[in-house]
């Protein structure tokens, strides 16, 4: 008979406690001890598989000693997944997928889940039934007949699915809904969403499948559970995007695996979503007039270059108060560039109102950008358009400098494959050669320069 217990559960970061806690010792969060019934079993066999060790204790060896396999990524047809995973599903690895509501995180799994021909896919559902799965793949287009449905949230069922099965691929939807018998709580609680990750990481890694865990996050945008979740499973990926756009950005929070400064970008059709394989064209917007106030900014994200479109709108400030606005961009940063070129460069700024908007939804956090802000604002704030064959790719510095950025090479070259004319950057890259590129290379030192090159 398992022993039943009562313990105090942090529902912010899984600290357990014999009675309940005004204050987390661990988080410092107040109030968020919660009562759950915990029932432990120290039967072995009471385990949803078994392990291949089992009848003897692993023993310590050296790491010269250890026989090193050479484990080989599965590729994936959908190539901006790779990506972030950092060229494939390695083998054994737990994977956790968040992101709001109504984003499309089930429908890029089940999309998954149906595209893999190479595969044997299992997906287990715990909020949808067969028919609204089997309607929704059928929207989005079933290529794989070895995919598998079920809908079960019991974890000890659904250990003997996959006993039968033998999956090469486990997606579970959602983490939150999953329970388990060794714990008496209800599901979602900090003990069953624990307890249930453990018992399925303790799958992959013994059975060499990857797991997928779609995870739901909280109303500060955090991924709901304890924080133990993320450190237990090999890699974290957050869904994101605007409801009013249609695209979509999966970024990596944590990788074992590789790198987490990558970038994949998806659009929401009717028939599911789409993989963007050149955001730049679909970030700038195509224009028969020149329009001031418009720049070309060349950006990273992670190793990838992109070219997005800055706007940006100077005018007298109407309410007395001048405003200063922004989206996509940090509002301190908008703030310390206006003032460097109070400062600096003596253009009044200060009873202006000054709003910047980064063109299609995206949040730019890559300091390359800006001059092409910058230059956003003067141009708008001087009524001169600047022409749409220039683009930039800067730092400024409080001192009124342009300063080097990363991987300018990268960026040149994908200014010069989508057609740009001029690149405005720092004079200061060491080794750059003018006559390698087709584009011709304006290299600056001080933003005086870039406002006469531009201007006259």
């Amino acid at each position: 008979m398992a022993k039943t217990k009562t313990q105090f559960f942090c529902q912010n970061c899984g600290t357990s406690s014999p009675k309940w806690i005004g204050k987390c010792p661990s988080c410092g969060e107040w109030n968020t001890y919660v009562e759950e019934i915990v029932a432990k079993s120290n039967d072995p066999r009471s385990s949803p598989f078994s392990s291949k060790n089992t009848g003897r204790a692993p023993k310590p060896l050296k790491l010269n000693e250890i026989s090193g396999t050479e484990e080989h990524r599965i590729p994936l047809v959908d190539q901006e997944l790779n990506r972030v995973l950092g060229g494939g599903l390695v083998p054994g690895s737990l994977i956790l997928f968040g992101g709001e509501p109504g984003i499309g995180k089930s429908t890029l799994m089940l999309q998954l889940a149906t595209q893999e021909k190479n595969l044997r896919v299992l997906y287990v559902s715990g909020e949808e039934s067969e028919q609204q799965i089997k309607m929704r793949a059928e929207r989005i287009g079933i290529a794989n007949e070895n995919c598998f449905v079920l809908t079960e949230t019991n974890t000890q069922n659904i250990f003997q699915q996959i006993a039968q099965i033998e999956p090469q691929l486990l997606i579970v939807d959602s983490i939150q809904t999953l329970h388990t018998a060794h714990v008496e709580s209800s599901p979602g609680s900090v003990s069953q969403v624990r307890e249930c990750a453990g018992e399925l990481l303790r799958y992959a890694k013994e059975s060499n499948v990857p797991v997928f865990l779609i995870g739901h996050i909280t109303k500060e945008g955090s991924l709901a559970g304890p924080k133990v979740l993320e450190h237990m499973v090999d890699t974290v990926l957050q869904f994101e995007g605007d409801r009013n756009h249609v695209y979509r950005l999966l970024r990596t929070i944590k990788n074992r695996f590789g790198s987490t400064n990558e970038l994949g970008i998806y659009e929401m059709q009717g028939s599911g979503l789409r993989e963007v394989a050149n955001p730049s064209e679909i970030l700038i917007t195509a224009r028969d007039e020149q329009v001031s106030g418009v720049t070309i900014a060349v950006l990273m994200e992670g190793l990838r270059p992109m070219l997005i479109e800055t706007q940006a709108l100077v005018s007298t400030a109407a309410y007395g108060t001048p405003q200063r606005s922004s989206t996509g961009f940090d509002l301190r940063r908008l703030a310390m560039l206006l003032a460097v070129l109070e400062k600096r460069c003596g253009f009044r700024l200060g009873t202006k109102d000054v709003f910047l908007n980064i063109a299609g939804g995206l949040k730019v956090e890559d300091p390359g950008i800006d001059l092409a802000v910058v230059c956003a604002v003067l141009s708008s704030n001087a009524d001169i358009p600047i022409h749409n064959s220039i683009c930039f790719a800067a730092e400024v510095g409080l001192s009124g400098e342009i300063r080097p950025v990363q991987r300018i090479e990268q960026r040149i070259a994908e200014a010069e494959k989508l057609g740009f004319k001029e690149i405005y950057i720092s004079k200061y890259h060491k080794g750059l050669k003018a006559g390698d590129y087709g584009i011709q290379l304006r290299q600056m030192g001080k933003i005086e320069e870039v406002f006469a090159g531009l201007f006259g």
